[in-house]
C-alpha cells in the first residue's frame, strides 16, 4: 500500500533528509515533542525562551516547519515556540490525511494544544497553516489567545481553477522537460518578482513536487456561522497581489468574520515572499508589536 503523503518510499528519505538538512541549518538548538491526536501522533519542534511565552506556528501547505521556521526564530528571544509538523504535510507526523473541507484541521490543531498541556496559546499560521488556524478558530475559539495570519487560506480563496490557470502550463512542461527553469515558471505567478525565490524556496518546492503527492485543495473558506465565538485579538496580513488568496477580498471578508481583527495589505505582494529580506522587515517587527501589546 502506497504512503498517502510521499510518492514512494525513496520520496520520504528524501524528504526526511531535507528536513533534518533544513533544522540544521537554521543553526538552533531543538527539542523534538510527540504527542497524541485523534488523527495518530504528531510531532513538533520546540525551540526559544523556556520562560516566554507560548507561541504555536502552522507552516504552509506542502512545505516543512523548519522552512516556515527560518522567518520567525527571531521570536524564539522572547517567546517559547512550538511548530507541529501538519498531518498529511511532509514531516515526521503520522502520515494521515485529513479533510480540508470540513473542520477536521482545527479539531487536530485543538488536540496539539491539549497535548502540550496548555489551555491557550497565541497561533499564528501562513497560507495552508492560516487555514489551519482559521479551523481552530471555528473548534476551540477560547484556546487562542492572540492569533496572526499571514496571507491565510480559509477565509477569501480563489478557485483551484484560477490557480492551475496561471500555473498550470510551466508546470506541465516542467513535469515533461524536468528543467528548473519552468518549475521557477510555475511558482513565479505566487511570488510576484524572481527576487522572492530564494535558492532554499527553490529546493523546497522542487522537492516537495518531486517527491509528495501535492494537495492542491488548501482549506477551505469557514462559514460565518462558525465564527460567531471566536473574539480573540487578531492581526491578519495579505498580499495585494496574492493570486491563491487576494489580498483586498481576504481583508474585506475577514472583517465581517472577525470581529476584533487588525488587517495589513503588503502592497505589491504576492503570495510567496522571503520575509527576512530588507523590503519585508517590517512586517516582522508589525508582528513583534502585535504580540507585544
Amino acid at each position: 500500500m502506497s504512503e498517502p503523503v510521499y510518492k514512494s518510499a525513496r520520496s520520504r528519505t528524501i524528504m526526511q533528509d531535507l528536513y533534518d538538512k533544513q533544522v540544521a541549518a537554521l543553526h538552533v538548538d531543538f527539542d523534538d515533542i510527540y504527542i497524541n491526536t485523534r488523527f495518530g501522533e504528531t510531532h513538533l519542534l520546540k525551540t526559544g525562551n523556556l520562560k516566554g511565552t507560548p507561541v504555536l506556528l502552522f507552516h504552509g501547505g506542502n512545505s516543512t516547519t523548519p522552512f516556515y521556521l527560518r522567518d520567525f526564530l527571531y521570536l524564539r528571544n522572547k517567546y517559547l515556540i512550538y511548530a507541529p509538523d501538519t498531518m498529511g504535510h511532509p514531516g515526521k507526523s503520522a502520515q494521515t490525511v485529513l479533510s480540508a473541507t470540513n473542520l477536521e484541521y482545527g479539531e487536530w490543531a485543538s488536540d496539539v494544544i491539549d497535548g502540550l498541556g496548555f489551555k491557550q496559546m497565541i497561533c499564528m499560521g501562513g497560507s495552508f497553516g492560516g487555514g489551519v488556524l482559521m479551523k481552530l478558530m471555528c473548534v476551540a475559539p477560547q484556546k487562542i489567545s492572540k492569533a496572526v495570519l499571514l496571507v491565510p487560506s480559509g477565509i477569501s480563496n480563489v478557485s483551484k481553477a484560477k490557480i492551475l490557470f496561471s500555473m498550470g502550463i510551466p508546470m506541465v512542461v516542467y513535469i515533461i522537460t524536468q528543467k528548473e527553469k519552468w518549475l521557477k515558471k510555475a511558482i513565479l505567478p505566487m511570488a510576484i518578482d524572481d527576487n522572492e525565490i530564494d535558492e532554499s524556496t527553490m529546493e523546497m518546492v522542487k522537492c516537495s513536487f518531486n517527491n509528495v503527492r501535492v494537495k492542491a485543495g488548501m482549506p477551505s473558506n469557514v462559514k460565518a456561522s462558525d465564527m460567531i465565538r471566536y473574539t480573540a485579538p487578531t492581526l491578519l496580513i495579505t498580499g495585494e497581489k496574492d493570486v491563491m488568496f487576494p489580498g483586498e477580498k481576504v481583508i474585506s471578508r475577514a472583517k465581517k468574520i472577525i470581529p476584533n481583527v487588525r488587517t495589513h495589505l503588503m502592497k505589491d505582494r504576492g503570495h510567496m515572499f522571503i520575509l527576512a529580506s530588507e523590503k519585508n522587515r517590517y512586517v516582522l517587527e508589525m508582528i513583534d508589536q502585535f504580540l507585544a501589546e
